[in-house]
């Protein structure tokens, strides 16, 4: 079976609300890049995980419809794919609790059914929606 490893690394300094850290990845796309209390639950500088979650989960939603559409021989012209993560207090901590993705695509010689079939189908088999323990909603329009 074939295996892909992709890496990250996290350091956090001080305490959970009053500490800072950077995050950097294997690909350097990030690298020493700042995350804090205030950029997670706030508006501070800085990135968090959630966002990143986020722009993980439109990216890989994207390219999973682009191969479901290739191989339907309707390739897309463009996929535009915005995610809404939401985080909700359960208790003692937070979840997140829903990903919102928001489709806009332009596929030429595709019917809306089809489109939709597909993009349903990429939401489901994206690998980010299976790792997520949340409700993954999708809304997809066809331009």
């Amino acid at each position: 079976m074939a295996q892909l490893k992709r890496t990250a690394k996290a350091v956090w300094h001080g305490t959970g609300k009053d500490g800072d850290g950077t995050l950097t990845t294997q690909s350097a796309t990030l690298d020493n890049v700042p995350y804090s209390f205030l950029a997670r639950f706030g508006d501070g500088k800085g990135t968090n995980p959630e966002e990143l979650i986020a722009a993980a989960h439109a990216g890989c939603f994207s390219m999973q419809l682009a191969f479901m559409l290739a191989g339907n021989n309707t390739p897309a012209a463009e996929i535009n794919t915005g995610a809404v993560l939401i985080m909700e207090s359960d208790g003692p901590g937070w979840k997140i609790a829903t990903v919102e993705l928001s489709l806009q695509a332009s596929v030429p010689g595709i019917s809306a059914e089809k489109f939709a079939e597909i993009a349903n189908n990429a939401k489901a088999n994206c690998p980010v929606s299976k790792v997520l323990n949340a409700e993954v909603k999708l809304t997809a329009k066809l331009l």
